[in-house]
């Protein structure tokens, strides 16, 4: 992962800013508050605005890894429309709207393996390109044209194993200035999930991006681990990097500079402007796409893909799920349980708002951006 090309610390660096902040008692800071009005939780006319900007730029729908092969799909709703991305027999990655140029129907379901997508109601078949394979009875549709009947096909591309999809309009590459490479083909899927909560996606996506909370929200499960509310937090286009560091990284300290590796020491979360969360640690990478489904309801698919091998020796797979089910059977329970509970205030009297503060540089960067964007600025 070249973080150079986006201004990003290496992780040398990134190393000595955490030694700094724990030997001063310290945390990066950011240089104003923000206060977002508890109506944009809750707001119909806001959620239509945030999902019409989920449909108009490229989008992390999957990871590269979840359709590895030819025939490979995943077929769900993102930001209202239900999609279907599929990887054709030219190993090209193709996104299509997941409904049948006849009646409508949806032609595919969950995710699997496929030579030709076949619509259940009435059998027209598609090839992996979306191009129409075959119609029964077609003399019963005499002004079909066959070349122009094809699956709706949109904006789809793979870049650093993320696959992005734009559902409308020009293609707009610039917010790409900035993807990063996470992943590269050697890389397995090794599990997946998907969870819904009745809270707002923003709140969800608020729980990722700060440390403050560490201590008292996680006290039984990250903070034996990891360290209160002492972050390295960065900035690159409208996207962030988050560092969690783990008590351990004082280990690092007697280590030379060019044997020092951050993995196993640090979690690094980046957040993917507007709706996507790439989560680094030990030994597994997790991206998280978080879906609204309604102004107070949410639902997050999550990819787990194992990390390469290190200094020649293989990482199991029984180890990756280990990883996996620690993070998510413990703090990630806590985090959506918290914005659950928000979400039930925010209709209350009791704020106008809710503030954030100079430890939460990272949430402030989203809701600015987020304001700037529905903004038009």
């Amino acid at each position: 992962m070249d973080n150079n090309t986006v201004g990003l610390r290496s992780h040398n660096a990134v190393i000595d800013r955490v030694f700094e902040h724990i030997d001063n008692r310290t945390t990066d800071l950011g240089h104003s508050q923000w206060h977002e009005p508890v109506e944009h939780y809750v707001s119909q006319k806001r959620y239509e605005q945030e999902m019409t900007l989920l449909r108009e730029r490229p989008v992390v729908f999957c990871p590269s890894a979840a359709i590895p092969e030819a025939g490979s799909f995943v077929s769900r709703t993102a930001a209202g429309t239900p999609l279907l991305v599929v990887r054709d027999n030219d190993l090209r990655v193709r996104a299509f709207i997941n409904a049948c140029r006849h009646r409508g129907m949806k032609v595919a379901s969950g995710e699997g393996c496929a030579r030709t997508f076949s619509c259940p109601y009435h059998g027209w078949t598609y090839n992996l390109d979306g191009t129409l394979r075959g119609v029964p009875g077609a003399a019963a549709f005499p002004d079909l044209e066959q070349e122009t009947a094809g699956l709706k096909e949109l904006f789809a591309l793979e870049k650093g194993g993320l696959v992005y999809v734009q559902q409308e309009g020009s293609p707009q590459l610039n917010t790409l200035d900035t993807a990063l490479d996470f992943f590269d083909s050697t890389q397995p899927l090794i599990h997946q999930s998907n969870t819904v909560d009745e809270a707002n996606w923003k709140l969800l996506t608020e729980t990722l991006l700060e440390g403050y909370h560490i201590k008292s929200l996680h006290r039984e499960s990250f903070y034996p681990f990891g360290l209160d509310n002492i972050n390295v937090i960065e900035s690159f286009g409208q996207n962030s990097r988050v560092v969690y560091p783990f008590k351990r990284i004082e280990n690092l300290r007697t280590v030379a500079v060019n044997e020092r590796k951050i993995e196993g020491f640090a979690t690094l979360v980046y957040h993917l402007f507007p709706n996507v969360s790439v989560s680094v640690l030990s030994k597994h990478t997790s991206v998280t796409i978080i879906e609204p489904l309604s102004p107070t309801r949410t639902q997050m698919f999550s990819y787990y893909i194992k990390h390469r091998a290190t200094s020649g020796k293989e990482i199991s797979h029984e180890a990756a799920m280990k990883d996996v089910d620690f993070v998510n059977q413990s703090g990630q329970e806590e985090d959506r349980a918290a914005a659950r509970d928000i979400q039930e205030t925010v209709t209350t009297s009791a704020n106008s708002h809710l503030t954030f503060g100079l430890f939460e540089q990272a949430i402030v960067r989203f809701h600015k951006h987020l304001d700037e964007e529905l903004s038009g600025g």
